[in-house]
């Protein structure tokens, strides 16, 4: 998606629709700038008050554009981002599929609302059609902005059309089935995004015998049991080696049917989506590298195949972790904090300026938190702060949790340093602070996406979150 900013329709013949957002202002004022053909009459006879969502069709009655619309936003100043979001989703849905090249003057909104308003528009337009044989036929293109008064740059532009793109890349991997999207599939994706920029990223791979030899035993005790073998794909965005690198763990269980836990089967095609973790750090570096930011960044993903088999682990086993503390695992679903303890001692070795992990973690956050909110669990509230500002500017938004000593104590054993599992209550929580006990060295958050990552239902699909919210978070730091 392409979006340009102008502060006014200076290329008439280039939009092939306009839409004019309207606010319930006098509205023959915010429309001088249009010759409308009788427009006192037509708001007379059609009594429209740019009430929220409502639309007024101009045929031939707009000099600069054959076919107009007018959007009402009701009271411009008490807009919230969240109905930013539903405006941008309607004008999206009424003109993917008729025209190419629109224009669309938001002089109506609030200054500090455009860069929502046009990251909102670029999230509407995707579409995944991959697996059917009727594709979308979507044409829109191209989006012509136009405000008088703005805050948006041709830098914010060039940011949010890499999130955009990141954001897709993310939203496709998830939405792709395990059959498709499996441990050596995403490290091929990976090496394809470095054969794209080899001036920019630097991959490597790790096979299962490998991670044997670093003595990642958790993690294999997730991949041992499926005939898809596990991965640790590192890139490296090298676009400024002189700083200490942000280091992206995510989680990239390419399907899920808890093990020998074995999940209930009502639902469970949706466990395509316990990768999204990994989607996400895919899709930030795909966006890094379109938008060039001068930063140093790792994204580490730990992928593997989570499978009831003969070499499957049992509830019961002790394993070693990299780190030499040994894990009881009770519940074999609990396998996402196997993969990521071993990867987050890996990473060390980065001597990273700080570390976030994503992964679609526990069903805990999402009974917390439903879809609107990615928990954000960290000691650090400094870095807390950044990730909270971050989300409030993406509208791709956290909510700290806890992650405090008081809570350990549920993970003990009687067997083992620790368990995997901690009981029925706090369950976001106790995952967290399992977690905490590898990521003692340096700076660290955590973020279960686990009900933001995808969306149930007949509209099932991946969102892409937190690629808005990561890119956010480094073009701050930049």
């Amino acid at each position: 998606m392409k979006l340009n900013i102008n502060t006014t329709l200076s290329q008439p013949e280039l939009a092939q629709y306009l839409v004019v957002l309207v606010d319930a202002s006098p509205i023959q004022q915010q429309l001088q700038a249009y010759q409308i053909q009788a427009l006192d009459r037509l708001l007379e006879t059609t009594q429209f008050k740019a009430a929220f969502g409502e639309t007024l069709p101009l045929i031939g009655q707009v000099e600069q554009a054959q076919n107009a619309v007018l959007i009402g936003v009701d009271q411009a100043d008490q807009l919230s981002v969240q109905k930013v979001y539903k405006i941008a989703q309607q004008i999206v849905k009424a003109v993917q599929k008729k025209y190419s090249r629109i224009a669309i003057d938001l002089s109506a909104l609030p200054s500090q609302l455009h860069y929502q308003f046009a990251l909102a528009l670029t999230q509407a337009s995707y579409g995944f059609d991959e697996f059917k044989s009727k594709k979308n036929e979507f044409l829109l293109t191209e989006i012509d902005l136009i405000a008088q008064q703005t805050e948006l740059s041709d830098s914010q532009l060039n940011l949010i059309q890499a999130i955009h793109t990141g954001q897709s890349v993310a939203r496709d991997l998830g939405n792709r089935p395990g059959n498709i999207c499996y441990p050596e599939y995403l490290a091929e994706q990976a090496q394809a995004l470095a054969a794209e920029y080899p001036e920019l990223l630097k991959v490597t791979v790790l096979d299962e015998q490998q991670m044997a030899d670093l003595g990642m035993n958790a993690f294999l005790a997730v991949s041992k049991g499926s005939d898809r073998p596990g991965r640790l794909i590192n890139i490296e965005y090298r676009n400024d080696l002189e700083q200490a690198p942000v280091v992206l763990v995510g989680k990239g269980i390419t399907f899920d049917t808890g093990g020998i836990s074995l999940k209930p089967g009502a639902g469970m095609d949706e466990m395509k989506y316990d990768m999204c973790g990994a989607a996400s750090v895919l899709g930030t570096l795909r966006a890094l590298c379109q938008a060039k930011l001068p930063i140093h960044v790792v994204g580490t993903i730990a992928a593997a195949e989570n499978m009831p088999s003969g070499h499957a682990t049992r509830p019961g086993d002790i394993v070693t972790t990299m780190s030499g503390q040994t894990v009881e695992i009770l519940n074999t679903d609990a396998e996402g904090r196997l993969v990521l303890c071993d990867t987050l001692t890996y990473i060390k070795r980065y001597n990273p300026e700080l570390v976030i992990d994503i992964a679609t973690l526990t069903g805990a956050c999402v009974v917390a938190l439903g879809s609107v909110l990615s928990g954000m669990f960290s000691p650090d509230d400094a870095l807390a702060a950044e990730l909270e500002q971050a989300g409030q500017q993406s509208f791709d938004r956290v909510w700290r949790m806890p992650v405090i000593d008081d809570y350990q104590e549920q993970l003990d054993s009687p067997f083992a340093d620790i368990a995997n599992i901690g009981g029925p209550k706090a369950g976001a929580v106790t995952a967290a602070c399992f977690l905490q006990r590898f990521t003692r060295e340096y700076r660290w958050a955590h973020l279960d996406i686990a009900g933001s990552a995808w969306n149930s239902g007949a509209q099932k699909g991946a969102t892409g979150r937190p690629v808005p919210l990561l890119m956010q978070f480094l073009a701050n730091r930049v």
